[in-house]
């Protein structure tokens, strides 16, 4: 695999947990190729290849349906996230491709203040290497949750 590879994804890694963390819901869907996909399961489904998904999007047009939905539609409780993402393994996939399992934790942060672990997990990525304007971009990313339990709804993207 080239040297470049793995700062590269760490980089495309790092811009995404930002966007999410910074509340700047309107640049996730630019972090996918326009048909590249976003699903969240669980473990247990995951491991049993069932197909339920908690979250599925499977074009950038649906993410920014999504976040439209969010912005202007959906009642949930103010709340901001901050990921941490690590353990990242790389599988080069041809020259244009790689594929990306890493571990993460997401913290929410409610209005008044409190903060708790809301999700564990590992992210199952396929990424192109060179997406729009050069950069990395997600073909697919599967969150595959530890817990199959969600105190509230899934608003922000993980």
């Amino acid at each position: 695999m080239r040297l470049e590879v793995r700062p590269a994804v760490e980089e495309l890694f790092a811009r995404y947990a930002h966007a999410l963390d910074d509340d700047r819901l309107e640049d996730w869907p630019d972090f996918f190729t326009e048909d590249g996909s976003y699903r969240v399961t669980t473990t247990e489904n995951e491991a049993r290849g069932l197909p339920l998904s908690v979250l599925f999007c499977d074009s950038r047009a649906m993410m920014r349906d999504r976040v439209a939905s969010l912005r202007n539609a959906n009642i949930y409780e103010p709340q901001s996230y901050r990921h941490m993402v690590g353990g990242t393994l790389l599988e080069p996939e041809g020259e244009t491709r790689v594929r990306a399992t890493s571990t993460f934790l997401v913290v929410r942060i409610l209005q008044g203040g409190d903060a708790a672990l809301f999700a564990s997990g590992r992210y199952l990525d396929r990424i192109l290497l060179a997406g729009e304007g050069g950069r990395p971009q997600f073909e697919e990313r599967v969150v595959v949750c530890d817990s199959r339990k969600f105190d509230t709804l899934l608003a922000i993207p993980l």
